[in-house]
């Protein structure tokens, strides 16, 4: 008790020093030392803060809702571009942009109005019928791939491709797309295996008068390390974090694990029985990873060796968060990929999924080779037609180029300046999918929460960073706002583990 009477103190001490006019004034620049404007906290969530109200209502609403979730005791009641409310009117700017989904911000009217206007028309009519907006969410898909690079186009391909294609399924949601594109990625596999062996001999040795795709050994997958690509059971089995996968063994059998960026590894695992392989080129949950030019090429190089399908999951950094359509659209394309899977800001937060496959692989996608009931509405995908169209405006790239090369900047500080927190590897990522690696594990869901009490949303990503993937509408202003929070909070870890280590040597 008396070392944390001891702690508390000094710590209270070095706040007041850093809230003093001389130093705050010297603050104001990051250049000068990082901001210590966020100290206090303003949006307190202890239990002897929250109000009473926000508790009873708490208490209501969780009463019949099965507890997935580790929530925070409030509760978003609305938005506005980047800010969110709650019922209690505390206001936050939302870095996580409800995990890469709202692209378009909170709240935003055109998009409101284009959701009535095609509410009022038609929401659902399933796929027994055909209808207007999937065909053209499929084809502005399609056209600007060709346009910005990916799949094999290199970028500015919209006038010279016409002799290739790539077409297009709809689902709900980002772990569904998946589970289609290894579905798809097997009978792919399979179907080419049958072409290239051809039929058997009667009399062979193999014994068989045919041989055709039942009896391929092209059934299995490789997936990487920190890699996230759903929770249902053939997404899980691709997702490597014990975490999420123990309470469910055994998973679906037949996937093998590569290391991010271990070229001779990867090969090792790819082989013939190899049918798919899936790998987000900058990932998500898992903490960021990014992987390399020569990673890529050489994952390509060999999935052509043995016939594998090649897939890249951009559910969270496709779409123009890395300031490109796709994370891999201004790589060579011989690093490209045969399949994407998208979802999260698709329709900035109508439930929506996609896969996008090249046309020469989908021979072998006929009729009732898939299906979903609600995946490719007509209610779904103008909602994701009226978002793309608008995320893809060229002033609208440019936009995310400039706040995301403002907000490394800014970042990239921070390494330097808290080198006993942060790890000197410096920021992971690209465009506005960003992460923070730490030293100590502990630290990023510990900044997470502190933001958060000073009216910042963040998340976390795998074992060691904290997440920043905000609405891409988000500006400059707005970007110095959360660093200059993130900068505080990091100060006050510091001096937290330097009172620690200090009270340890007593």
């Amino acid at each position: 008790m008396r070392g944390a009477v001891q702690v508390s103190k000094r710590l209270n001490l070095l706040r007041s020093r850093a809230t003093s006019s001389s130093y705050l004034s010297r603050s104001q620049s990051t250049a000068a030392g990082p901001s210590t404007r966020y100290l206090d906290v303003t949006h307190p969530e202890d239990a002897d803060s929250v109000p009473q109200e926000t508790k009873d209502r708490l208490a209501s609403l969780t009463k019949h809702v099965v507890d997935t979730y580790a929530r925070p005791p409030l509760i978003i009641a609305r938005g506005e571009g980047p800010w969110v409310y709650t019922t209690t009117n505390q206001k936050y700017l939302d870095f996580s942009a409800g995990i890469a989904v709202n692209s378009l911000g909170h709240g935003d009217k055109l998009f409101s109005q284009t959701m009535k206007e095609q509410a009022d028309t038609i929401i659902h009519s399933s796929n027994i019928y055909h209808n207007e907006w999937a065909g053209q969410l499929a084809s502005l898909l399609v056209e600007l791939t060709k346009r910005d690079g990916g799949l094999g186009w290199a970028p500015g391909s919209s006038k010279t491709a016409d002799e290739i294609g790539a077409k297009v399924f709809f689902s709900n949601s980002g772990t569904e797309a998946n589970e289609a594109a290894f579905k798809f990625a097997r009978k792919i596999a399979k179907e080419s295996w049958a072409r290239q062996v051809g039929p058997g001999e009667v009399g062979s040795k193999e014994g068989a008068a045919t041989r055709d795709w039942q009896d391929s050994p092209k059934i299995n997958f490789v997936c990487f390390e920190n890699g996230f690509h759903g929770r249902s059971m053939g997404a899980l089995s691709a997702t490597t974090n014990p975490k999420y996968q123990r309470p469910f063994e055994p998973l679906i059998p037949g996937f093998s694990v590569g290391q991010l960026n271990d070229i001779e590894g990867m090969r090792q695992l790819i082989t013939e029985d190899t049918c798919g392989v899936i790998i987000e080129p900058i990932q998500g949950e898992g903490g960021l990873g990014t992987c390399t030019v020569e990673f890529l090429r050489a994952l390509r190089k060999r999935c052509d060796e043995v016939g594998a399908v090649l897939i890249y999951d951009e559910i969270q950094c496709g779409l123009y968060r890395s300031g490109a359509l796709w994370a891999h659209s201004t790589l060579p394309t011989d690093c490209h990929p045969d399949i994407i899977t998208m979802a999260k800001p698709l329709a900035n937060g109508i439930p929506i999924g996609a896969v996008i496959v090249k046309e020469s692989l989908t021979p072998a996608i006929t009729v009732g080779s898939h299906g979903t009931t609600f995946g490719g509405s007509p209610f779904a995908t103008r909602m994701g037609h009226h978002t793309l169209s608008r995320l893809s405006q060229p002033e609208f790239v440019s936009h995310v180029k400039e706040v995301s090369s403002h907000l490394q900047n800014r970042l990239s500080t921070l390494p330097s300046t808290f080198p006993d927190l942060l790890q000197p590897e410096g920021i992971r990522g690209r465009g506005l999918i960003l992460g923070l690696p730490f030293r100590n594990p502990d630290h990023p869901g510990r900044l997470v929460k502190m933001a958060r009490e000073r009216g910042v949303l963040l998340l976390t990503a795998g074992k060691d960073a904290v997440r920043l993937i905000p609405s891409l509408i988000v500006t400059k202003e707005q970007v110095n706002l959360v660093v200059d929070v993130m900068e505080s909070c990091l100060w006050i870890l510091s001096k937290d583990e330097a009172a620690v280590k200090e009270e340890e040597k007593q």
